[in-house]
């Protein structure tokens, strides 16, 4: 992935980011209820952070982009991939700014994201993952037709605590069949 796509869906447009997004990021990401729910979102979240993150997203195993609105470029999320070529597999993450929680933008951008890891890296698994006190973020995954694969118990640690942590995944198979 030397070269990082821009993907579009009916209402998003998922693009790499650029140092101009961080004011726009900041407010987004930066809220302690966005960070409560993601393993690798620190609170409070500050521009050195969003810069560190902006070249960890530029490694050829990464697929980091940020969500927009296609209306009007309005930053709203991100999305992204962590590939294993050797295993043709991915890990699927993603966050959404408050504002936009409960529209169905996280699953359609998944969805768009779904489809470009089988369609075009061509794996073979796409899986994810979140935190037992989220299950709004279980949802968006049984929406995308993701399996739940098992609960790891305690298995992460976020803020001095440890947390269950939800397991599901999807073949390029099911996918195809879905489509």
């Amino acid at each position: 992935m030397s070269t990082k796509p821009t993907l579009q869906t009916l209402r998003l447009r998922l693009r790499q980011y650029t140092e101009a997004d961080i004011p726009g990021l900041l407010p987004l990401v930066g809220a302690k209820e966005v960070a409560a729910t993601t393993l690798r979102i620190t609170h409070p979240y500050t521009k050195q952070d969003a810069r560190d993150f902006f070249e960890l997203a530029k490694a050829p195993d990464k697929l980091g982009l940020a969500i927009t609105l296609r209306n009007d470029g309005r930053q709203i999320g991100g999305i992204g991939l962590r590939v294993d070529q050797q295993h043709q597999h991915a890990e699927l993450g993603y966050w959404l700014g408050v504002p936009y929680w409960g529209q169905g933008y996280a699953t359609e951008a998944a969805r768009e994201v779904l489809r470009y890891g089988f369609e075009d890296l061509r794996l073979h698994r796409i899986f994810a993952s979140h935190f037992k006190h989220n299950p709004a973020s279980g949802r968006i995954l049984q929406k995308l037709g993701m399996h739940h694969e098992g609960c790891q118990r305690e298995h992460l640690r976020k803020w001095d605590q440890f947390v269950d942590s939800e397991l599901y995944g999807i073949l390029r198979k099911e996918w195809e069949a879905r489509e």
